[in-house]
């Protein structure tokens, strides 16, 4: 039997790193799909050496793309989170920074025509119907991908790539406080669950023992602590209406601590059980957004100014990461018009990749 053939391009996204596919050329089966991404990225295994995966969470990602039926987005992005240790695939969440490169690589395979300057392409999240305007520089009609612009957890710069998000408050969850409240109970520890793009459940890391300013080497070898965090997640995800979370990647965890370097807020944050070298585009809104709700467990935690527009800067353990927030504050719960941030991509492989010819059976569990 031969390998199967799939024609792939291999993307770092922000501080992500995934596979690319349009999804046409992949099975329109799910079972299938997942079966083939699962042998293509080495899963299950903590190494994925079999694969294209990196041993990481962070890099073992994929982004499935197609023309867009929606008459306000170009394209449809699919996000499928590939389990590193299961033999798992995760569609429930959305990445932000895998998003980034969704613009350069629709542009590269020709689903969305380049633009001299710059080329605003309108993305559709099929995973929570999320809408972004991505804006790639396009300089000669070519997708750029080199630049001045730097972002923290990724070496040197390169050319920006502008997000702005469109209603996107509830998308997986169905509302901005899924529980209603602003901050509950959760594992005896005060947390507030949001959802601006992401689920997270945030935690004053001072509750739970953490200064909130550890390495993340330190986070990842306390298994006390990540044990903890996870019981507080699932009472979290069924508060959530999420149901039973222990196989999701979603929610995610997010310590926070007071700014030490002049920025908003200081976080520390889990995916789900491994700690982020930085935070993920995600994340980081329904963070920044939590920092502007009053009663929220951020409150007198982050250092906020008044006004509806902020630019506020989420330290984490390799820089900053800056959002922008529109917001009407006049309302009790201040009401997000729109957010965004820049990020940066590249193409760093194009070419096919290789699944196991006998992927199908490779993943099958036993009845």
């Amino acid at each position: 039997m031969r390998q199967h053939l799939i024609r792939c391009a291999l993307m770092r996204g922000g501080t992500s790193k995934g596979a690319y596919f349009l999804a046409a050329d992949l099975p329109a089966s799910p079972e299938e799909r997942d079966a083939l991404l699962l042998s293509i990225m080495g899963s299950p295994d903590a190494t994925q050496i079999d694969g294209l995966g990196g041993g990481h969470p962070l890099r073992s990602k994929v982004a499935i793309v197609s023309p867009s039926t929606a008459p306000d987005a170009d394209v449809d992005f699919l996000f499928a989170q590939v389990s590193v240790e299961e033999s798992l695939v995760d569609t429930s969440p959305n990445c932000g920074n895998i998003l980034a490169g969704v613009g350069p690589f629709a542009i590269e395979r020709g689903l969305v025509a380049a633009q001299a300057g710059t080329t605003t392409v309108r993305v559709r999240t099929l995973n929570t119907g999320a809408i972004a305007d991505l804006e790639v520089c396009t300089p000669d009609g070519a997708v750029a991908y080199d630049g001045d612009a730097r972002i923290a957890g990724v070496p040197g710069t390169a050319a920006p790539v502008r997000i702005s998000f469109r209603d996107v408050a509830g998308s997986v969850c169905g509302a901005l406080l899924p529980t209603g409240n602003t901050s509950d109970i959760a594992g005896g520890v005060r947390v507030t669950c949001i959802d601006n793009g992401m689920p997270v459940v945030i935690i004053a890391a001072a509750s739970v023992g953490s200064k909130g300013y550890e390495s993340v080497a330190e986070l990842n070898a306390g298994t006390e602590l990540k044990a903890r965090l996870e019981a507080i997640r699932r009472v979290a995800g069924r508060l959530m209406g999420m149901g039973d979370v222990a196989n999701k990647v979603v929610p995610k965890v997010s310590l926070i601590a007071p700014a030490q370097h002049g920025g908003c807020v200081a976080t520390r944050n889990f995916i789900p059980h491994t700690c982020h070298t930085a935070i993920g585009v995600f994340a980081a809104l329904s963070v920044a957004t939590a920092c502007l709700l009053p009663g929220s467990v951020a409150e007198g935690i982050a250092a906020v100014g008044d006004g509806d527009e902020q630019l506020l800067s989420l330290e984490h353990p390799t820089g900053e990461f800056e959002v922008y927030l529109d917001a009407d504050r006049s309302q009790p719960i201040p009401v997000i018009r729109r957010g965004g941030m820049l990020r940066t991509a590249r193409m760093i492989f194009d070419g096919v990749a290789y699944a196991h010819a006998n992927y199908q059976s490779r993943q099958r569990r036993p009845s």
